[in-house]
């Protein structure tokens, strides 16, 4: 399970885009997201830099929690 606090997410546009990276990285991903508080959790294979690497390239601030 890999944790993140994403910022920079303002819409659902937001959550799908950041859901979309996630599953680009490993397509059999299960992604919950809280807009609200910018929380990111992901059953992944992919690595918490991995995913925080693919999600600031894309424009938003991303760390692992």
């Amino acid at each position: 399970m890999v944790k993140l606090d994403v910022t920079g997410m303002t819409c659902d546009g937001c959550v799908k885009a950041v859901e979309r990276i996630i599953r680009t990285q490993d397509p059999q991903a299960q992604v919950t997201i809280d807009l609200g508080s910018g929380r990111v959790e992901a059953a992944t294979s992919a690595t918490a830099a991995t995913l925080v690497a693919a999600i600031e390239a894309a424009g938003f601030g991303a760390r692992a929690a």
